[in-house]
């Protein structure tokens, strides 16, 4: 992973994505990854007591490595929630205080409340996650996200700020956002947005809850690629070695078009994290 330490305030997510790959976290607390994952959030309330504990333990024991923090590696950290609990700009504050790279990844406008903290942070990158500019594609797969127009506009804003912002181009999902068409779309509009770079993954289905619920969603408004899923994925958690060669193929050709810095994830190993005695608190209310 490209990163070190991953902070996640909540778990569940108001978003409510058909595809995302965290959905089977909720069943590790004997909840349920349909849209129980959507309705019941878990947040750790006592998210920036922990993380102070933690910080000082790294402090105490460092040996000189700065070791980067990835914000909303599992669910949106500026989900609507985050507006009343503040959990992250909590975490944000801390993190400011010891001066900690951190990455973030959302798709929420809201990340451009905290500006003034985010400045005065070690901010390594701030991904936006787009994975389409079709209204209809985006309204059947992420029923309560920001729309990705407004996404555009934040990730705009935050490079007019300074940040190092770019577009985090997942899931690309097969049949449905796929295509030329819609790749170049998307790509074109980052190139005008300015963005400082574009990663770019393919659909990943990690679990079998995951995966039973992404083709329930997939029977309700596209059954016709029910079979051609079925086919892809057969077996894996992966789309067929052939499909993820070329699809990545054409993504360059359209990065190298339209002269977008690449970004790729996963581009190192971190070195192993020992697991920390703190156990955030964890309360939980539904929506």
């Amino acid at each position: 992973m490209p990163f070190d330490w991953s902070l996640n305030p909540y778990r569940g997510c108001q978003h409510g994505c058909s595809f995302c790959y965290a959905r089977s976290t909720h069943s590790f607390l004997g909840m349920e990854a349909d849209d129980t994952f959507q309705h019941h959030i878990v947040y750790k309330e006592n998210a920036a007591e922990a993380l102070r504990l933690q910080l000082d333990k790294w402090r105490r024991s460092r040996s000189g490595v700065q070791r980067e923090v990835a914000i909303g590696t599992a669910t949106d950290p500026y989900q609507p929630i985050e507006a009343k609990m503040k959990l992250t700009r909590q975490c944000l504050e801390l993190l400011s205080e010891y001066q900690v790279p951190v990455s973030i990844t959302t798709r929420s406008p809201l990340i451009l409340r905290d500006l003034d903290v985010l400045k005065q942070m070690n901010i390594t990158s701030i991904n936006i996650s787009i994975n389409t500019l079709d209204p209809s594609v985006w309204r059947n797969l992420e029923p309560f996200t920001p729309s990705p127009a407004l996404r555009l506009e934040t990730v705009s804003r935050l490079v007019e700020e300074g940040f190092h912002a770019g577009i985090f181009m997942a899931p690309i999902l097969p049949f449905l956002t796929d295509d030329e068409d819609s790749m170049e779309s998307l790509i074109r509009s980052a190139s005008e947005a300015n963005v400082k770079f574009v990663m770019s993954s393919i659909l990943r289905l990690n679990t079998s809850e995951v995966k039973s619920w992404f083709f329930q969603t997939l029977r309700t408004h596209y059954p016709q690629y029910v079979p051609g899923y079925a086919q892809l994925y057969q077996g894996s958690v992966y789309a067929k070695d052939s499909y993820r060669t070329e699809t990545k193929a054409r993504i360059q050709r359209l990065f190298s078009k339209y002269r977008i810095p690449v970004n790729e994830p996963f581009e190192r190993k971190a070195a192993p994290v020992q697991h920390q005695e703190e156990q955030p608190v964890q309360l939980s209310f539904s929506f």
